[in-house]
């Protein structure tokens, strides 16, 4: 587009980084997320032919995957500076929604791994690091049947109660734990992970209060998985229940026992300690590209599209229409931008700016993909422009990762 990035005053690296996502984007995520997106069957997706991998695999090539993993296990935490990332995530979002999270969540159970001091869980992160075929997927779980966006108000003290307890349930033995339980349908990589970052409740008599998180491998006896999800939009993200059936872990797998638990929440009450900053911020990076994609989108068919003897670029309601998402783009790029700067540069993040920069990307996505599927006409409701499916991914993002509303009322707590 003609239109400039306003962030003038980047350094030739970060230009680099932003160039060489945009080419990743473009060339690689977008053309394979329009394939994946139209396949009737979402356990094709995931099968081992499909174009899924092609991303994956150019994605580790790239060396993309090593951020934020310590550089003296191979990782580049420390070496790409933090805007880099910033304006990487940003163009991986711009490219494709759903991919960019899958890419993301990849990471998830490696990044702590790659801090532990234990031989056997470092070596995890290690083999991430050093795979680029794709056989090693991460995945967060932890919504469940019955917990989704309630996980946002974990941390509240009504949450403490008996009844809100997650049902995957954790139980010492000896040096061991046992767990029971399942993850629902909307676990990101949920049937092609390789291992999880996995909520569980170590005490159903606090809630979600008494919850820890475990990290182990998904080929231990007793997981199982269900088929992949069949959805509206993100049709490019994997996502799939996962089940455990007396699982056993050894204690080291988990990453707080009981009685650091009880502590940390008795030292972090009322507290924000940006339990929901992270993942919102990465939401917000995510769905900031995907706002400027649908401008593009709309953009490009008015300058293409013929009426009245000239493209309707020419006409005053267009050129009106364009301008108030173009407001509304570089809006939600100003303040995914601040608020990933912050959140990187802060232990916590703030969970406020962090919430209110995720509703308020993946509101103006979903607004902007309307409009442009407005200006498309009749031909944004085909498959043969990717509007429609733009405004599919965005209307999910409302809702994953806790729904806007939810958010909003938790982080407001803080203000």
């Amino acid at each position: 587009m003609a239109y400039v990035d306003l962030d003038y005053d980047l350094t030739e690296e970060q230009k680099a980084a932003q160039d060489m996502a945009k080419r990743f984007a473009l060339e690689v995520v977008r053309p394979k997320g329009i394939a994946l997106d139209k396949l009737a069957d979402p356990a094709d997706v995931a099968d081992k032919g499909s174009e899924l991998w092609d991303v994956f695999r150019t994605y580790r090539e790239l060396g993309l995957h090593k951020r934020g993993l310590p550089q003296a296990i191979g990782g580049l935490a420390g070496s790409v500076d933090p805007y880099s990332s910033y304006l990487i995530n940003e163009q991986l979002g711009y490219g494709d929604g759903g991919l960019s999270i899958s890419l993301s969540a990849a990471g998830s159970p490696f990044a702590y791994a790659g801090l532990s001091e234990d031989p056997e869980i470092r070596g995890w992160a290690e083999d991430y690091i050093n795979d680029t075929s794709g056989e090693i997927v991460g995945c967060w779980a932890i919504t469940e049947p019955d917990h989704g966006s309630d996980w946002v108000h974990s941390g509240e003290e009504n949450m403490g109660q008996e009844k809100f307890a997650p049902q995957l349930r954790a139980v010492k033995k000896g040096n061991e734990y046992i767990l029971n339980g399942q993850k629902s349908a909307w676990v990101s990589n949920g049937t092609i992970a390789s291992h999880a970052s996995l909520h569980v409740s170590l005490d159903p008599s606090m809630g979600m209060h008494g919850t820890s998180v475990c990290i182990l491998p998904l080929d231990l006896p007793g997981i199982s998985k269900g088929k992949a999800l069949n959805k509206h939009g993100q049709r490019a993200l994997n996502q799939g229940e996962i089940f455990f059936e007396d699982v056993v872990i050894p204690e080291k797998y988990m990453m707080m026992d009981l009685a650091t638990v009880k502590d940390l929440r008795q030292a972090t009450m009322g507290v924000d300690v940006g339990f929901i900053a992270g993942p919102n911020t990465g939401m917000a990076t995510t769905f900031a590209g995907v706002a400027w994609s649908a401008l593009d989108e709309g953009i490009r068919y008015a300058k293409e599209r013929i009426q009245g003897g000239v493209p309707i670029f020419e006409h005053q309601s267009i050129k009106l229409k364009l301008m108030r998402m173009f407001q509304l783009v570089e809006a939600a790029k100003s303040f995914s931008r601040r608020n990933f700067m912050y959140t990187v540069n802060h232990t916590t993040g703030s969970s406020p700016h962090a919430v209110s920069a995720k509703a308020f990307a993946t509101e103006t996505a979903f607004n902007v993909a309307s409009e442009a599927m407005q200006i498309h006409g009749g031909n944004g409701l085909t498959k043969e422009y990717c509007i429609e499916k733009i405004l599919r991914d965005a209307r999910a993002s409302m809702i994953e990762d806790g729904t806007n509303e939810s958010l909003l009322i938790s982080a407001a707590g803080f203000l």
